[in-house]
């Protein structure tokens, strides 16, 4: 079933998606996917129809995807930005297979408004350069708020599918960001962008690294032309995409 939800071209968009809408339905789901959480814009077919409205069911009165501020009020992505796994969520919280700090630190008051459904089960797609998609899967029946059972059963299978529409989608049909073929950087330029990504001066990189200074500005210059970057703050957010440096702590 997996490869049925697989998007090779453009043509297949509709075909995979109502293939995916089928297995939702089956688990007494309803799918709302999204390719990427920070744009207003939804999945659509070859031929620029909604795929939420003519293949998932979503009808105008719950037209999520014309909510401008859902990317930044609702719960269900706020968490999308801090799991790579599925869970499942109400108003009285978030459950996931492993224990998850974060997503227990989600203000989660008046939540039928905000995630505009009382129980999701939702899948995060973690994908290049910093993009994230999510699938939320919504029960038929309004009045179901505990997807417990649903979760053991079906999570680990929404997870497999939401991931391979949603990827599929985005190879075939999203904008790539525009990369040199040759953006591989070396260890003293990713050396040097760690200490940049923490806030350290060119000076201070220099003293860290025992270099000098014009050293540390030709290293992340050359980072910068190879990720064609216009900027440091740029070159350092690039690199972070591409895996090379972290953010984190």
């Amino acid at each position: 079933m997996v490869d049925l939800v697989r998007i090779h071209r453009r043509s297949d968009v509709r075909r995979a998606a109502e293939v995916f809408h089928s297995l939702a339905l089956e688990a007494g789901m309803r799918a709302a996917p999204a390719h990427d959480i920070a744009d207003k814009r939804t999945p659509i077919d070859q031929h620029g129809n909604i795929l939420a409205c003519d293949v998932f069911g979503w009808n105008a009165e719950r037209a999520w995807w014309r909510n401008s501020r859902i990317a930044l009020d609702s719960p269900l992505t706020a968490a999308c930005r801090f799991t790579s796994e599925p869970f499942w969520v109400n108003a009285e919280g978030f459950r996931t297979r492993q224990p998850n700090s974060y997503l227990a630190a989600i203000d989660l008051a008046n939540f039928e408004a905000r995630a505009m459904t009382r129980a999701a089960i939702v899948v995060p797609v973690h994908l290049p350069f910093g993009q994230i998609g999510a699938v939320s899967f919504n029960p038929l029946d309004p009045d179901c708020t505990d997807l417990d059972e649903a979760f053991a059963l079906h999570g680990d299978a929404f997870g497999l599918y939401a991931r391979t529409f949603i990827a599929s989608y985005v190879e075939v049909v999203g904008v790539r960001q525009a990369l040199p073929p040759t953006s591989r950087l070396s260890k003293r330029e990713v050396e040097c962008l760690r200490w940049a990504a923490i806030g350290k001066t060119d000076q201070e990189i220099s003293m860290i690294m025992c270099r000098s200074r014009p050293t540390v500005r030709f290293h992340i210059h050359n980072a910068s032309t190879k990720l064609n970057a216009v900027n440091r703050s740029q070159t350092v957010f690039k690199a972070a995409q591409l895996g090379y440096i972290s953010l984190g702590r």
